[in-house]
């Protein structure tokens, strides 16, 4: 019976800066933080460097066939495109590598990529193309819209000797 007398028990003052509360606290503010800091600010990519439409022979063509670490192109018909940005399938080792630096007109008008579809003689005068068919000029065709769709004219293909090709040189 003594029990029922006495005080009941005093109660302890719990403090709200417990660990797990302060660790609770610190995620929190944490957490807030990293909600409302301000974003970095986004940075566009460099652009590619400027090209100028030029007048190129098949020599001056040749080295832009992808290694050392020149550009890709290829002409279709008089046009040269650049064609870098499918490197992986007009670079060194791809598909239609033989046609980096050239004019592939010959070889996508017949659908064949082998190297006896260019031009061997690159200071010779240019394929005319006279002997192709109208399925053959139709393919080369297509091939031509896909380029200029796909990819940037920076030139035109002219023959080693012609005028162009000598007032191109002069203004060099």
């Amino acid at each position: 019976m003594a029990d029922s007398t006495s005080p009941p028990p005093a109660t302890e003052a719990v403090s709200a800066f417990t660990p797990i509360n302060l660790i609770l606290l610190s995620l929190f503010v944490f957490l807030v933080y990293l909600r409302l800091k301000p974003a970095k600010p986004q940075t566009l990519p460099k652009p590619p460097p400027p090209t100028v439409f030029r007048t190129f022979t098949p020599p001056e063509l040749f080295p832009y066939n992808g290694l050392n670490g020149m550009p890709v192109y290829l002409a279709v018909r008089g046009q040269v495109f650049d064609v870098t940005s499918g490197r992986n399938f007009y670079g060194p080792g791809g598909p239609y590598a033989n046609f980096a630096g050239r004019d592939a007109s010959r070889g996508l008008a017949c659908g064949s990529f082998d190297e006896d579809m260019l031009t061997k003689d690159l200071d010779g005068p240019l394929d005319n193309l006279e002997d192709l068919d109208a399925e053959q000029m139709e393919a080369m065709r297509g091939w031509e819209e896909r380029f200029s769709e796909k990819y940037l004219v920076v030139g035109k293909l002219v023959p080693v000797g012609s005028e162009e090709a000598k007032k191109a040189a002069a203004q060099k």
